[in-house]
C-alpha cells in the first residue's frame, strides 16, 4: 500500500492529542481486533432506557430481540438467562442495551461512585452544537456530574476550545458530550449535516496501571496508541466533580473506527475502589465492550492464560440475534468486560 499522509486527531477525555501520521491511516499491526462493533451496559428497566436515549440523546433502536438458552449461559458465565438486548444507532456507530429478565436480582451501580474508581466507564457523544445539547440535557432534567460544559482554555493549545460535559442516565451509567472546534476532533465529525447528536468518539475505561492494560489491549489485541496526555486543571476538577483530579489518558485506535478506546489513570487521587471480585454481567455497573475479529478460534487461543475468561470457551450460536455467529467474553487486568467476536 502507498503511503500517505493523513492528519489525525485524537479526543482523549479534555485534551485533543494530534499528530501526522506518514503512513496509512491507522497502521497497520498484527493485532487481532479489526474494529469497535458496539458498547453495551446492563439496564433494569429496557423501556426507560431506550425513550433516554432516543428522546434526549437520538439514537434509534434498530434491533430488539430476546435471548435464553445454553450459548447464552456460557457467553455471560451466569446460570439461567434470558436477556433482552436493543441496539440502538447514532451515525455509524452503535450502543447495545441489556435487560436481564432471568435470572431476576440485579445490582445497582455503588453510591457514590467516582470517575477514579476502577468500575467506571462511558462513552462520549460528539454534539454538533454544545449549548443546543446541554439544553436537551436541562428539558430532560438529565443529572449531571459537570455543573456545566467546560471549556478547554488557550494554554492547552492542541485542546483549546474543545467543550465536554459529562452526565448520567437513569441507571447512572456515566456519559459525556463533546464538541470540536474547526480543525480539531476526527474529520469524520465535521460531515455535513443538521443534526445535533452525532456519533460515538470512543469508550473511556479507568485503570489501575496503563502500562499494565496495554499489555492486553495493544500487545495481544493489537489496537494502536494514538496518543497520551496528562489532564489536570480546573477544567478537568469541574468535568469529573473530583477535586484536584490529573489524570494520564491514553488513547487506541482499532484498524477501523471509531469508536476508540482511552485508558484513565488517575495520579490523584489515585485509583479508588477495585471492580467487585463478584461482579456479573447482570450487575448495573457492567458494560461490555464488543469488538470484532476475523478467527474468533485464534483471539481465544491467543487470550488463553493472560485474560480473565467470562465465558468457558468460544461460543457457537444458533442464529445472528446478537449481530455475530461466535464470540466470548474476557475481562482486562482491573475488571472491564470485552467481547470478542467473529460475524
Amino acid at each position: 500500500m502507498a503511503a500517505r499522509k493523513g492528519f489525525v486527531c485524537l479526543w482523549v477525555t479534555v485534551t485533543l492529542v494530534c499528530w501526522v501520521t506518514s503512513g496509512p491511516l491507522f497502521a497497520e499491526t498484527s493485532g487481532l481486533v479489526l474494529g469497535v462493533k458496539s458498547i453495551g451496559m446492563t439496564v433494569s428497566d429496557m423501556d426507560r432506557s431506550v425513550a433516554f436515549y432516543s428522546d434526549v440523546l437520538a439514537f434509534k433502536p434498530v434491533s430488539d430481540v430476546e435471548v435464553d438458552g445454553p450459548e447464552y449461559d456460557q457467553l455471560w458465565g451466569v446460570f439461567g438467562v434470558r436477556a433482552r438486548v436493543v441496539r440502538m444507532q447514532l451515525g455509524e456507530q452503535q450502543l447495545e442495551l441489556i435487560e436481564f429478565l432471568a435470572p431476576p436480582d440485579v445490582r445497582p451501580i455503588p453510591v457514590p461512585s467516582y470517575s477514579n474508581d476502577l468500575w467506571f466507564q462511558h462513552i462520549a457523544i460528539v454534539v454538533r452544537d454544545m449549548e443546543a445539547a446541554w439544553a436537551q440535557l436541562r428539558k430532560h432534567h438529565v443529572r449531571q456530574i459537570s455543573p456545566r460544559p467546560q471549556t478547554i482554555p488557550i494554554s492547552n493549545q492542541a485542546a483549546a476550545g474543545i467543550k465536554a460535559i459529562k452526565f448520567r442516565d437513569p441507571d447512572g451509567h456515566n456519559l459525556e458530550l463533546l464538541w470540536f472546534p474547526e480543525g480539531k476532533g476526527n474529520p469524520i465529525w465535521k460531515r455535513s449535516g443538521s443534526d445535533v447528536f452525532v456519533g460515538i468518539d470512543h469508550t473511556a475505561i479507568t485503570v489501575r496501571s496503563t502500562e499494565n492494560s496495554t499489555k492486553l489491549y495493544r500487545d495481544l489485541l493489537g489496537l494502536t496508541i494514538a496518543g497520551g496526555t496528562l489532564n489536570m486543571g480546573t477544567e478537568q476538577e469541574h468535568l469529573d466533580s473530583l477535586p484536584g483530579a490529573r489524570a494520564r489518558v491514553t488513547g487506541l485506535a482499532p484498524k477501523m473506527g471509531p469508536p476508540g478506546v482511552e485508558f484513565l489513570e488517575y495520579e490523584l487521587p489515585t485509583a479508588g475502589r477495585p471492580f467487585p471480585v463478584d461482579s456479573h454481567p447482570t450487575d448495573l455497573w457492567h458494560w461490555q465492550t464488543t469488538v470484532v475479529v476475523s478467527d474468533v478460534e485464534a483471539a481465544a487461543s491467543t487470550l488463553r492464560g493472560t485474560a480473565r475468561f467470562v465465558s468457558p470457551t468460544v461460543v457457537t450460536f444458533p442464529d445472528k440475534s446478537l449481530g455475530f455467529t461466535k464470540g466470548f467474553q474476557v475481562r482486562d487486568p482491573d475488571g472491564h468486560a470485552i467481547q470478542i467476536v467473529s460475524p
